[in-house]
């Protein structure tokens, strides 16, 4: 039986967007966090973490000095686990649903972020979260999971994937 939506596609097509869609369409059934870019004068600077109960915290900035390095962007673990860790701890005691955005490489780097996921992976309760397309071996399990169902973004389907996605959700549910 399928209990978890996992989110893919290529970088820039639009997954977080799908995922901020669905959250209000969730209500306070949902608990988590997604992802902003942060932009200064129209250049992409960084990227925000930002719960479903409205907390934030930077995780990466071009500016950040950091061993934690993708890209142009270094990472602030400390910020990062300090926000989302206690948005998704709280999300797996209280909520319905719990919402990641995403699984990709910056977050990788917290071995406590990790060891959330497949805590929640092996839970009771239904996870909603983006994962980044181009695997390594730690995200390749989760995608290859018999209870994950993967929806792969592209140009043509976004518009139209928040509302299917959250048939989905619901028909998961009913199981």
């Amino acid at each position: 039986m399928r209990k978890h939506l996992l989110i893919t596609g290529k970088p820039g097509v639009g997954k977080t967007s799908v995922i901020k869609k669905i959250i209000p369409l969730l209500g306070t059934s949902a608990g988590g966090f997604f992802t902003e870019e942060i932009r200064v004068m129209d250049r992409r600077m960084g990227f925000r973490i930002v719960t479903l109960d409205g907390e934030e915290g930077i995780m990466a900035h071009v500016d950040f000095s950091s061993n934690y390095k993708v890209g142009k962007y270094r990472v602030d673990l400390d910020s990062f686990e300090k926000v989302a860790l206690p948005a998704i701890e709280k999300a797996m005691k209280d909520k319905s649903i719990i919402v990641i955005d995403e699984i990709g490489k910056m977050e990788l780097f917290s071995i406590k972020f990790r060891e959330l996921v497949k805590k929640i992976l092996d839970g009771e309760k239904p996870l909603l979260c983006v994962i980044k397309e181009n695997g390594d071996a730690f995200t390749e399990e989760i995608k290859n999971r018999v209870d994950v169902s993967l929806v792969t973004v592209n140009y043509e389907n976004r518009e139209g994937l928040p509302e299917k996605v959250l048939e989905m959700l619901k028909e998961m549910k009913k199981h």
